[in-house]
């Protein structure tokens, strides 16, 4: 098996949203803002080779939304999906399987692209897309909380095209992957984890978007159930200490991974890594 980190473009999102009821004059402190309170966020993929299936993980914002929807979250920088798999000497039509965390528009855009004639069509269209069938139903009945988020071009042609699967009734046969469910960010959220090198990766999407969030209560103040998620990040740190798990952060910027320590009762930053330090 092997791991590679597939970067797609930056973007920027609110700093008070990506922090929840915690202060500004906390989490300033640890990532600074724009002069419009912005901060940077990364769109981090992972691709795995294993066996004869190549396998990625989440496909970033994608180039098909509008100017206006753009405007919103300034998506910037030198790389995108395609070359950055690309550059790992892969087409886009190598991709056998595509693991989507869930379905928000910064981690499914990419799933699908666009026609010139406007008409959608799978990025990848030799890949079976997975899923969890709770997950996608609830996509598909938005709650007005959501509704901004679940871009249904981002994921209804995969459906039309006959390439989704579900995780929870086909499984995926590879013995190095498994999933956590996770549903305070959103309903089923997938959180996959890997076995490397002797190493667990945790593939931590939204449950963990960056190292900025690894105080217990520095939540997301876009997630649906916030107490569901301080209970799932819990469980997350005692496993993780006890079998020093790696964490593999989609949103952070600057951090791809790090390990974990409880120091004085609190669960803090143990060691920074890039992934191909493992």
């Amino acid at each position: 098996m092997q791991l590679h980190t597939i970067d797609t473009k930056l973007f920027k999102l609110d700093g008070g949203a990506m922090f929840g009821v915690v202060p500004k004059s906390l989490w300033s402190r640890s990532i600074q803002p724009d002069s419009n309170n912005l901060c940077t966020w990364a769109m981090r993929c992972l691709l795995i080779e294993v066996d004869n299936r190549l396998i990625l993980i989440d496909t970033g914002l994608g180039d098909k939304q509008s100017e206006k929807f753009f405007s919103f979250v300034q998506p910037f920088g030198d790389t995108s999906l395609q070359t950055s798999i690309e550059a790992r000497g892969y087409s886009m039509d190598d991709i056998t399987d595509v693991l989507l965390t869930h379905l928000h528009f910064d981690h499914v855009g990419g799933a699908v692209s666009m026609n010139s004639d406007g008409t959608y069509y799978p990025t990848f269209k030799n890949a079976t897309y997975w899923s969890h069938s709770s997950h996608w139903q609830w996509a598909m009945e938005p709650n007005s909380r959501e509704k901004a988020s679940f871009l249904k071009e981002n994921f209804e042609p995969l459906m039309v095209n006959n390439q989704v699967k579900f995780i929870d009734e086909t499984p995926l046969e590879v013995p190095e992957i498994d999933f956590i469910i996770a549903n305070g960010h959103t309903e089923s959220q997938i959180i996959p984890t890997i076995e490397y090198k002797d190493k667990t990766i945790v593939y931590c999407a939204d449950l963990m978007p960056s190292v900025h969030h690894i105080p217990m209560a520095w939540v997301m103040g876009y997630d649906v159930r916030p107490l569901v998620t301080l209970k799932e990040r819990e469980n997350l740190y005692s496993r993780a200490l006890e079998n020093n798990w790696v964490l593999f952060f989609e949103h952070d910027a600057d951090n791809e991974c790090c390990t974990l320590k409880e120091e004085n009762g609190r669960v803090k930053v143990n060691e920074i890594m890039p992934l191909s330090a493992i």
